[in-house]
């Protein structure tokens, strides 16, 4: 079991990579107003969300203590990501805020799942 959740682990890294790769690789065109949402985002996002589900499964079936609050707040949080990439997807352009919203939701993401034990 724990060479699958290590598995799953790995595969929830490289979607938070391809979210938070997506958002750096704009940083520049946000700088100019330009900047838009790829395809990679909304990938990574959605990778995150099916494999974080499958982690708080492997490990509850596991007999791992599950921190119910901090996966709460990571769902919420990514819930939100989503949401905001997968209605501006097609748009041209997004505004700098909502651009920067969805990089700073990414990062804390990322903290709140690293510093939190």
């Amino acid at each position: 079991m724990d060479v699958l959740i290590h598995l799953f682990v790995a595969l929830h890294i490289i979607g938070i990579a391809a979210l938070l790769g997506g958002f750096l690789t704009q940083l520049k065109a946000m700088g100019q107003g330009t900047a838009r949402f790829v395809p990679g985002m909304l990938h990574g996002a959605l990778t995150m969300l099916v494999t974080g589900a499958v982690l708080v499964g492997l490990n509850q079936a596991d007999d791992h203590d599950v921190n119910t609050i901090k996966i709460g707040i990571k769902l919420a949080l990514l819930v939100v990501i989503l949401g905001l990439v997968y209605v501006k997807r097609d748009d041209e352009k997004v505004d700098k805020g909502l651009f920067a919203l969805v990089g700073l939701l990414t990062t804390a993401n990322i903290f709140i799942a690293v510093l939190w034990t």
